[in-house]
């Protein structure tokens, strides 16, 4: 049984102001022990973040595939280890839309997570356009494929499938449309990694989860948990997430 996780992601919001919601979120995930909580923020408050989320993991929302260099504005993964990082998103739909990233790059930015003891949880999702052109388990699945690092592993390793169009628009998928696309995911998976290697692969959700929609939507088969934009800023809104993980 692969045990829930629930990752959220502040994207570029976040200040000082806001670590009394990070320990509020930290100390509601204690209270959840069977769900595996953290929240992915901006770089500069990971170190403050740590201080605060006791277990709760922090994490970064991207590394380079470099570990030093000329890459002005980036971060390495052994920067995001030495600011107290357990994990990072890599992928993710934002990124490989406004910063042109392909499936290498996101792969070898995997790989740099990992080499550095990082956990990674890698982004795919397909556009409105895709999936109404009836591509969208064909673009999902090549992104799997071309993204994968090596190595890959569910100790390490997760994948989050965000259909691009629902993120922030509060629009979101029919849960039968989310079953059938982590089914392919996993499917696809087991074809790249044998059958065993992708049961223990953890396949998040995301894409304008709430409370209201949580429990349906981790209750999807093959839905191991979800990675939550806006309604992980707030330990109001992202708590009733967690506890609905914790029911299933």
């Amino acid at each position: 049984m692969r045990r829930k996780l629930v990752a959220g992601n502040w994207k570029m919001n976040g200040m000082r102001a806001a670590l009394p919601q990070v320990e509020a979120i930290a100390a509601a995930a204690a209270a959840h022990p069977g769900v595996d909580a953290a929240l992915c923020v901006p770089a500069t408050l990971i170190a403050p973040a740590v201080a605060v989320a006791g277990a709760m993991p922090v994490g970064g929302q991207d590394c380079h595939a470099s570990d030093s260099g000329a890459h002005t504005g980036c971060i390495a993964a052994p920067m995001l280890v030495e600011a107290g990082a357990r994990l990072t998103l890599v992928g993710h739909s934002e990124r490989r839309a406004d910063q042109g990233e392909g499936d290498a790059d996101v792969k070898a930015k995997a790989e740099a997570g990992r080499r550095h003891g990082l956990n990674v949880i890698l982004c795919v999702g397909e556009t409105l356009e895709e999936r109404d052109a009836g591509r969208a388990e064909a673009v999902v699945t090549a992104q799997i494929a071309g993204s994968l690092p090596d190595g890959a592993d569910g100790d390490w390793l997760a994948i989050a499938y965000e259909p691009v169009w629902a993120i922030g628009t509060g629009r979101t998928p029919t849960t039968d449309d989310v079953a059938a696309m982590h089914g392919a995911i996993r499917a696809k998976l087991g074809e790249l990694l044998g059958a065993d290697a992708a049961a223990k692969l953890r396949i998040l959700y995301g894409g304008s989860v709430n409370g209201d929609n949580a429990a349906a939507l981790l209750g999807c088969s093959d839905v191991d948990g979800a990675l939550v934009g806006g309604a992980s800023l707030t330990a109001d809104k992202f708590v009733p997430i967690i506890a609905a993980a914790a029911g299933l």
